[in-house]
């Protein structure tokens, strides 16, 4: 199992966050296995997905260290409790909860909780927060990056709420050290329908985007 820090440094390196939603197990199984198929290795299964826990066992087992397999919608110490039982090397959440920070650290797990505002950024980092997840970035944009890394130059940011290929490069230009991508790439009505080579080409498309952001000016 690689330790908080080097799962901290994989999330940097790869830059960009898969967040696995959807309406049963066997979907979330199915979207895991095709945006890997398309070149993205680290994968949230968020906890509304019925029976999380089970599937990211199941991936553990299936995919191994060839991914960066995170639990999601981290909301309490027993469900980070229960992520890393089951397999999850990361914990990421909507919120700051300081008792869930704590609990991912006992645990030896990085968490990325959510903020938004200044002050729930600060507040995030200085309970313990390994990176703050900024959330929903749409709201304010790219822009908002570049404004909050001002006062908090040494805080890392991962934005998500949508991002998506076409503007991740100005997230990554304004300072995000990496970033969360769910609804534009893992959209539940291709789940359904079956379409999976859809997401694949999503997750391909997504993966360029990424590495040509990030390439030297």
């Amino acid at each position: 199992m690689r330790t908080r820090e080097e799962v901290v440094a994989q999330i940097r390196e790869l830059g960009v966050v898969a967040i696995v939603r959807a309406d049963s197990g066997e979907e979330a199984l199915a979207a895991a296995r095709v945006v890997r198929d398309g070149g993205l290795r680290a994968i949230e299964v968020t906890f509304t997905v019925p029976g999380a826990a089970d599937i990211i066992r199941r991936l553990a087992d299936e995919m191994g260290e060839t991914i960066l397999l995170g639990a999601g919608t981290v909301l309490s110490e027993e469900l980070a409790r229960e992520a890393v039982r089951a397999g999850a090397e990361y914990l990421i959440a909507p919120d700051t909860d300081p008792a869930v920070i704590q609990e991912a650290h006992c645990l030896g797990r990085p968490i990325f909780p959510g903020a938004f505002s200044p002050t729930e950024v600060a507040r995030a980092w200085k309970l313990g927060a390994d990176a703050v997840k900024l959330f929903p970035a749409a709201r304010l944009g790219p822009a908002y990056l570049k404004d909050l890394r001002a006062p908090f130059p040494e805080i890392p940011l991962i934005p998500v709420g949508g991002v998506d290929a076409a503007n991740c490069g100005d997230y990554f230009r304004n300072g995000a050290v990496a970033i969360g991508v769910g609804g534009k790439l893992v959209d539940r009505a291709l789940l359904r329908a079956g379409r999976y080579e859809e997401i694949t080409q999503r997750a391909r498309e997504l993966a360029a985007a990424v590495a040509a952001a990030r390439l030297p000016a």
